[in-house]
């Protein structure tokens, strides 16, 4: 019995691969956070490119958890460990800047792949305890060497002078244009995952998140599969974290706590996890929500106690999250409409 036999009596909406709706409204977010950051000052082009590159980040714990039910705690550290590597490839051999951000991406997937092996077997409380690890692994090791700032050796450390700053890709050297670089980046990203949601890799995932056993019955290697995943999400995060890296120039450590890739999942349940809509709203919520406190004089974290109730409203009320709630939404507004019409 081959897979196209197994998947062919099964709807493809029970299997979790029906079309995306959100996927024009989460363009026309990102076209919004654009156009919004060029008209603003610096500061706010700057906050959007952060959002940008986080939800790559976002992009690829929805993945695990929205299609495979599997929660990662480990993937801002994924981040940190591309941006770590992109840094060191850049500074180190001075390539373009294209070949860093890949050869970054690969060593977060990879690494991500490694760790995740003795864990492609568990799931639930024990797989985010053993991510949860990672990540605070990489806190440690981060805080004790830091991130590269030019030099040379292995780490790349100049202890005297000042920080050597990334350079941007040739074709996006402003503010502005590195902003649509990685808004091009994001969008890409989002595409792969639909490529695969709607291939033999998504309707695997799909069946394995209804029931390992089924999809081990069936034929499908679970193992394989769920290492797929995790490889693509390292690469997301990896892609992420990367051009986090080039926004900033250089990165710090206390941006890839522990806690952060924690409150990154969080955000994911709470933006909703089955569509790009919701990444792009988790990633607007992290990133753009507290820069807006803080532009107004009130404390960013102020945003934490918000999430934190959001987190309780998406759990209870809203299972697809703020996404699911928009398109519900519009669906509701759209049927009303289409009543007053006919009467």
């Amino acid at each position: 019995m081959t897979m196209q036999d197994v998947f062919r009596p099964f709807d493809g909406a029970r299997l979790g691969l029906r079309s995306q709706p959100h996927a024009p409204l989460a363009v026309l977010v990102v076209l919004a956070v654009t156009g919004v950051a060029f008209a603003g000052s610096s500061y706010w082009t700057s906050v959007a490119t952060s959002t940008c590159a986080t939800a790559l980040v976002v992009a690829g714990t929805a993945l695990l958890f929205g299609r495979l039910g599997l929660v990662s705690l480990c993937q801002f550290a994924l981040a940190g460990i591309s941006g770590w590597a992109t840094l060191r490839i850049h500074h180190a051999l001075h390539p373009p800047f294209e070949v860093s951000l890949v050869l970054g991406g690969l060593c977060a997937s990879v690494i991500g792949v490694v760790w995740g092996l003795p864990a492609l077997r568990i799931r639930g409380l024990y797989l985010a305890l053993v991510t949860l690890m990672l990540a605070g692994a990489f806190q440690v090791v981060i805080n004790v060497t830091g991130f590269p700032n030019g030099g040379p050796g292995l780490l790349g450390q100049v202890v005297d002078g000042p920080r050597v700053m990334m350079d941007r890709p040739a074709i996006a050297r402003s503010d502005q244009a590195y902003l649509i670089y990685v808004a091009g980046l994001l969008l890409s990203g989002l595409l792969l995952i639909e490529l695969h949601r709607v291939s033999k890799a998504g309707r695997a995932w799909a069946l394995i998140r209804r029931s390992e056993q089924m999809a081990q019955a069936s034929g499908v290697r679970v193992v394989f599969y769920k290492a797929w995943a995790f490889a693509l999400s390292g690469w997301l995060a990896g892609i992420g974290g990367g051009a986090m890296a080039c926004t900033f120039g250089q990165l710090d450590s206390s941006a890839f706590g522990a806690s952060e890739s924690i409150l990154l999942f969080a955000l994911t349940v709470v933006g909703g996890a089955t569509s790009w809509l919701g990444v792009v709203v988790a990633a607007v919520l992290m990133r753009a929500v507290p820069a807006l406190f803080n532009q107004v004089g009130v404390n960013g974290f102020v945003a934490m106690i918000l999430f934190g109730v959001a987190l309780v409203h998406a759990l209870i009320n809203a299972r697809e999250g703020i996404a699911g709630q928009i398109i519900e939404s519009l669906k509701s507004g759209k049927s009303a409409g289409n009543r007053a019409e006919r009467q």
